[in-house]
């Protein structure tokens, strides 16, 4: 349930409220708004009287949550939830780019596209050090020296990095080298690593999976906010249908479904979610008129020969022109990039 403290409540009667609730059993979460505080309480209420706290002094309302996330509801938290690192912003007025190579393949080649997306007004590089393949046999990635070769570029050129963690055996190397920890689509409900990342005091971009609804990859970014751990973005990448020209489909309509019921940014991953270089630029000006906070973006100066996921990289002049007429779409509706 959810506690609304009066604007005049003191920090006594906050704190009044929150060892009742942890005297019934709840975990307490506090949220300090502009004007007024606000409670969480994770437990079983079904016996309890929430008159009981109704009653109590500073207390403005008290509010059951229906959906089964609490702590990424609105209800919890009314406000848009601003995670920043270094230059890049999400959940504000603000649609910030990731943009990189599908993964690390050389100093010369990071360092190349890095160059380009940064230019063309990039906040945040992406690379995979280590890398999910269908195929066993395909590149994996260059492991903790492509996570060196993030931290280098990224503090040489003073851009914030992203990169993918597969396992919980990869969490330290990801938090020494790495400013945003992604969760891909096929450890969305790896609820051993969600748990672990929940005590990480860095940004999880959190994708959704093949398959998942909205409310699942809510539930997952409540796994992570359980632990302690609030600075979540989301990321619609696609999901599996039964349709087959496009490698996934982008569903373009969560992101204002998921903005309505969370307080949680949403980005767009038009580059997984067609896995086509064409389809890439039309689903990314789709995404950001539809509200996303943000888009990730496959950038290659070679597709061709990429080692992975050449065919949905876009060249870096392609990225630049799209980042342009970006610009016109995110003024068009009260935004900026």
């Amino acid at each position: 349930m959810v506690i609304v403290m009066k604007d005049s409540a003191s920090e006594t009667m906050v704190d009044a409220v929150s060892e009742k609730l942890e005297k019934y059993g709840f975990k307490v979460h506090k949220v300090v708004g502009v004007n007024r505080t606000i409670l969480g309480g994770l437990g079983d209420i079904r016996n309890l009287d929430i008159r009981e706290f109704e009653i109590m002094e500073g207390v403005l309302e008290v509010l059951r949550i229906t959906e089964p996330y609490k702590l990424a509801s609105r209800a919890f938290h009314p406000d848009n939830t601003i995670v920043e690192i270094k230059e890049a912003s999400f959940g504000s007025d603000v649609v910030t780019v990731c943009a990189g190579p599908c993964s690390v393949e050389s100093e010369e080649q990071l360092y190349t596209i890095a160059r380009e997306v940064k230019k063309a007004g990039a906040k945040v590089l992406r690379g995979g050090a280590f890398k999910p393949r269908t195929s066993p046999y395909a590149f994996q990635g260059l492991g903790e020296r492509g996570l060196q070769l993030m931290q280098q570029v990224g503090e040489e050129m003073k851009i914030a990095t992203v990169s993918e963690i597969m396992e919980i055996a990869q969490l330290d190397l990801m938090v020494q080298y790495i400013d945003i920890i992604q969760v891909g689509a096929r450890n969305m409900q790896n609820f051993s690593l969600l748990r672990e990342l929940g005590s990480v005091k860095k940004p999880i971009l959190l994708k959704r999976g093949l398959a998942a609804t909205i409310e699942e990859l809510l539930m997952a970014a409540e796994y992570i906010m359980s632990g302690g751990n609030y600075e979540i973005i989301l990321c619609e990448r696609g999901i599996r249908t039964f349709e087959n020209y496009t490698r996934n489909t982008l569903d373009i309509s969560a992101i204002p479904v998921t903005q309505k019921r969370s307080h949680l940014p949403i980005i767009a991953d038009p580059s997984h979610g067609t896995g086509r270089r064409d389809k890439v630029a039309p689903m990314a000006r789709a995404a950001v008129a539809a509200g996303a906070n943000g888009l990730i973006i496959e950038v290659h100066h070679d597709p061709d020969h990429a080692l992975s996921d050449g065919a949905q990289s876009i060249y870096p002049h392609q990225f630049q022109r799209l980042m342009e007429e970006l610009r016109m779409i995110a003024w068009a509706i009260g935004k900026r990039i």
